[in-house]
């Protein structure tokens, strides 16, 4: 279907998803920078079709379609607005010329020329320009109710037939409507899977047929774990056999639609098709009182849908936020993938993009790592018990894999019936150094990267790893006792942030600003270089790896047995949509969606963090595999230039020595300094003067030159009125309650994302922001926009942005000075001890240091901090528990703000 003037704004998909039925997909071109016009193409998935980009005109609007792959035409729909008829013809007679190397084309929509009126000469001029190449003109009767042919269709290698115009009562224009004869490829296929029912009732016949008696003898883990699988799966085929399901590609746009509406709205059909037969009036008034109570009741369903998916998802926004983008944002092409072919296809894929990325590495084979003398050492795990299969189950958000005997929706559900076993089964592999091969293997799921992109290609696609439940249970337990034992003997890298309970992106970028606002303050300029690996965890030597456990962190007996195995012999395959491809080892990275893969990848890379420490000159700081590296200098001090220059010559070559690729086109700089000196320090930078920009994405924030955070916070302000609008419209069908969560999901949490670094927002940058707050507090309570906004926000106890960034400071410096931040951070703060007995020395104040500027130093967390914690009262700064420290500082935060 093809629709002109949708009057669609940029960025607007809502209400062409809502047109769109199910199975179908759309596209939409809006008018950009004015209202009015606007293009459409609903289209079956069915067909591969994929949206084009042809060159822009001013005269009129268009849109390209490249329907089917193999044997394809292309679909141009086209809508000239009122306007120089001269234009329009030179301008169509230059995008003709440009189709001539295409073989079939259809070119229809809204043309605005009586092409009926043999006494239009524009109209004539265009004809004859239509027919000069080559293109059919298959319209003949009137397309609009003044009587005029404005609709037209062409096309060029293609049979249309069968085309007939309908006046639908609904617009002033009428529906042309013609069959295509084509050979078109379908890409619609029956997918045939295989699945069980799981409800309670299964549960309980489950529990009541597990009775199972493990081998107490049995030293195989294999074996074991071989056991307890089959029994389960005997059981689960009784209680709830294997069931076919046949399932065809689907992408329903309405996924609360029901059944009673879906035959209220065939009833509304008949009465519709019963007036247009008649033309009575009667008929016309019970059509317009049935469609209005077929609205009602899908406005009553659509509120039900979204309030029960948010309260069943509350520890899980994840999928309230992919649920409403899919609402509001354009659809997702279909993924043309159903046979194990495919699933082969996607597998050789992955396998090759491996094993290319290795072989342009020269991985250093040869062990470099200085053996040395540990004081520690690792050699066997702790037995666990039931509780703590309890507790790590309870954490664990239930995630499904195909590979699952027991599927993880029943999986938590019998967990104490299954306990017992799990106990017996864990204890053997850790106390024999074995990881079971089941629990080695990964199911691949391949996703499009973007929703644009053109789904045939597989270099199109991010594999997304899926591990059994069982496994991610045993590496929970591991991971546990491997952190305690990292923790206990300080063998984290200090500045790396992730992966690290109480570590975050904000605690990094903090650290990382404040060391650059405190130089300002002192006059020195600073280079802030960002290094991009390139699929880092993908790469991991597992020789290097395990040489690494042993030497670097004193891992040993059954525990570096444990790591070997749990290294070796692991497998993957691809599944989509039932279908599942032979599989392929992993030979090398460390395993994508593991519980244990970020923590080794950590250790991996923990010598770097040594060799860094020998540049006393560069500071640096890790976020996983993402570095950052900054010098801060004076101008009389730019051979300190030299020193970041050598210091990044060093982390490449032992990045390379550890099969590890620095990705030299996407490494960003950035020159904190005066604009008339950022020319001279960029040509002491040497290669790195080609990569300076004049801000850059650190962790989600744009720094710039002076750290104003300007660019960061205009593209904050946009996107947070980019949802307002989405979520406006959904504002209709939303309780309060489950609106406030959604606005919380989508702008509270912008808002305040890494808020402690907006102390350098001036008044007017916080004054936009709150426009953001105050216009969300307005949708949610419905009130009008001259409506005085601080009653709203003390309404709604929403602290102003201005007090929850204070308010974040402030958690932070709690957090800092009682061992709940990251080390970087609380050594940041003073506490404040007097050369003498004062009645202060027991007020728990802290430090304030001198500072040059206002707008450097005293916006640092380090300037900032201790003036906003010195001015709280006693009670808050003595608090006992950060819960309790939290809600005493709302109440005065609220009070200040409100009173």
């Amino acid at each position: 279907m093809a629709i002109t003037e949708t009057w669609q704004q940029e960025q607007d998909y809502f209400h062409l998803n809502e047109l769109c039925p199910p199975d179908c997909s759309v596209f939409g071109t809006p008018r950009v920078e004015r209202r009015g016009g606007g293009l459409a193409l609903i289209h079956r998935n069915s067909f591969h079709c994929r949206q084009m980009k042809p060159d822009h005109f001013n005269s009129f609007e268009l849109q390209m379609t490249k329907v089917g792959n193999l044997d394809f035409f292309y679909c141009i729909l086209v809508y000239r607005p009122p306007g120089s008829a001269r234009e329009f013809l030179n301008e169509f007679s230059e995008f003709l010329s440009i189709l001539i190397k295409f073989e079939k084309v259809l070119i229809l929509g809204d043309f605005n020329l009586h092409v009926d009126d043999p006494s239009c000469k524009v109209a004539s001029e265009f004809l004859t320009l239509t027919d000069s190449f080559s293109l059919k003109q298959h319209v003949s009767s009137p397309t609009h109710n003044k009587g005029h042919t404005l609709d037209l269709v062409f096309s060029i290698g293609l049979d249309i037939r069968s085309l007939n115009v309908v006046d639908v009562h609904a617009t002033d224009h009428f529906c042309v409507y013609f069959n295509i004869s084509s050979h078109v490829s379908n890409n619609s296929h029956k997918v045939v899977s295989q699945r069980r029912i799981i409800n309670q009732t299964v549960v309980e016949q489950f529990s009541k047929l597990f009775h199972l008696n493990l081998i107490d003898y049995c030293d195989n883990v294999e074996i074991l774990i071989n056991h307890f699988n089959g029994h389960c799966l005997t059981v689960l085929d009784i209680v709830t056999p294997m069931k076919l399901k046949t399932k065809t590609s689907s992408n329903s746009p309405h996924p609360w639609l029901n059944e009673e509406i879906a035959a209220f709205r065939r009833t509304c059909r008949q009465v519709e098709r019963l007036w247009k037969s008649t033309n009575l009036e009667v008929h016309r008034l019970h059509l317009k009182e049935m469609t209005g109570t077929l609205n009602n009741m899908i406005k009553l369903a659509r509120s039900k849908y979204f309030s029960d998916l948010v309260h069943m998802n509350k520890r899980n926004p994840k999928v309230v936020f992919d649920t409403i983008q899919n609402i509001v944002s354009p659809s997702a092409p279909p993924v043309p993938v159903y046979t194990t072919d495919d699933c082969n296809r996607f597998l050789q894929y992955f396998v090759n993009k491996g094993n290319e990325l290795k072989l342009n590495l020269k991985s250093c084979n040869e062990n470099t790592t200085i053996v040395a003398s540990l004081n520690y050492s690792w050699t066997n795990f702790s037995a666990i018990s039931i509780d703590n299969i309890m507790v790590v189950s309870k954490k664990m958000k239930p995630s499904s894999c195909p590979l699952d005997i027991l599927p993880s929706s029943m999986f938590f559900k019998v967990i104490d019936l299954i306990a017992p076993f799990l106990v017996k089964i864990i204890n053997l592999s850790l106390s024999t150094g074995t990881v079971p091969n089941f629990l080695k293997q990964a199911a691949i799921s391949p996703i499009l990267k973007k929703p644009n992109l053109d789904p045939s290609q597989s270099s199109n696609y991010r594999p997304i790893s899926k591990l059994p439940i069982l496994s991610k249970v045993l590496e929970k337990i591991v991971a546990e006792q491997l952190t305690s034992f990292l923790s206990n003997y300080e063998l984290f890298d200090k500045y790396q942030s992730g992966f690290r309970k109480m570590h975050s992106t904000e605690t990094t970028l903090l650290k990382v600003s404040n060391d650059i606002q405190m130089a300002a303050d002192s006059g020195k300029y600073t280079v802030l270089v960002l290094l991009d690996l390139s699929s880092a965890f993908d790469t991991v030597d597992h020789k290097i790896l395990l040489g690494r456990l042993e030497n670097e962190f004193g891992i040993a007996g059954f525990v570096l047995k444990w790591f070997t195995s749990y290294l070796t012999n692991r497998t993957f395959s691809v599944y989509i949509n039932g279908m599942l491809s032979d599989t392929a080892p992993l030979l090398h990275g460390v395993p994508q969606g593991s519980v244990l893969g970020p923590l080794l990848f950590l250790m991996y890379i923990y010598p770097l963090g040594k060799l860094l420490n020998n540049f006393k000159n560069v500071s640096y700081h890790f976020y996983a595999d993402d570095i950052q590296l900054y010098c801060s200098f004076n101008d009389t001090e730019l051979h300190k230039l030299t020193e970041l220059l050598d210091c990044l010559a060093c982390v490449k070559s032992w990045l390379t020595s550890n099969s590890l690729q620095l990705n030299s086109e996407k490494t960003e700089t950035l020159i904190l300094a005066p604009e008339n000196e950022i020319p001279i320090i960029s040509r002491h930078l040497g290669s790195l003067s080609s990569s300076v920009q004049p801000c850059i994405r650190n962790l989600g924030v744009w720094f710039d030159q002076s750290m104003s955070l300007d660019h960061h916070s205009s593209l904050l302000i946009r996107n947070c009125f980019y949802h307002l609008r989405n979520i406006a419209k959904l504002r209709a069908f939303l309780c309060n309650s489950v609106l406030e969560m959604v606005i919380h999901a989508f702008i509270s949490s912008r808002l305040d994302y890494c808020n402690s670094l907006f102390t350098c927002f001036n008044k007017s940058v916080l004054n936009r922001l709150q426009l953001v707050q105050n216009t969300a507090a307005r949708l949610l309570t419905g009130s009008d926009k001259r409506a005085h906004i601080t009653p709203i926000l003390s309404s709604l106890h929403w602290l102003p942005i201005k007090w929850r960034i204070d308010f974040k400071i402030l958690v932070l410096t709690y957090r800092a000075l009682n061992g709940q931040t990251p080390k970087y951070l609380s050594d940041l703060l003073c506490p404040y001890a007097s050369s003498r007995a004062l009645r202060s020395s027991d007020q728990n104040l802290l430090k304030i240091f001198k500072t040059k500027y206002k707008t450097r130093g005293d916006r640092s967390f380090q300037g900032i901090a201790p003036r906003l914690w010195n001015a709280l009262p006693l009670s808050l700064r003595v608090a006992d528990t950060v819960d309790s420290f939290k809600s005493q500082l709302k109440t005065l935060l609220f009070k200040n703000a409100f009173s």
